[in-house]
């Protein structure tokens, strides 16, 4: 499943990935808790979810979403990719 984020300001990122993966109820709306959801992904089929993002993402949001794809990478059932894009 590929979604497409056309934010790069960190709050407006962080809500974006949640409805983008549709985020459960719970998820926080901070760096923290998007990093919990995007290494757990329970939630949803199993598959590869794409996340399309932009060159000028927050940094630090970035960082969560990398570290995240990293860890879910060999994980098999649920893994994230993020591809970098111009808009």
């Amino acid at each position: 499943m590929k979604r497409r984020i056309l934010v790069s300001e960190k709050k407006a990122a962080i809500a974006a990935i949640a409805q983008a993966l549709d985020f459960p109820e719970w998820f926080g709306q901070n760096l923290d808790a998007l990093h919990d959801s995007l290494t757990d992904l329970s939630w949803l089929p199993e598959g590869e979810y794409v996340l399309v993002v932009p060159v000028d993402l927050d940094p630090s949001v970035l960082e969560v979403l990398r570290d995240a794809a990293k860890q879910t990478a060999g994980s098999g059932d649920r893994r994230l990719r993020v591809v970098r894009t111009e808009r």
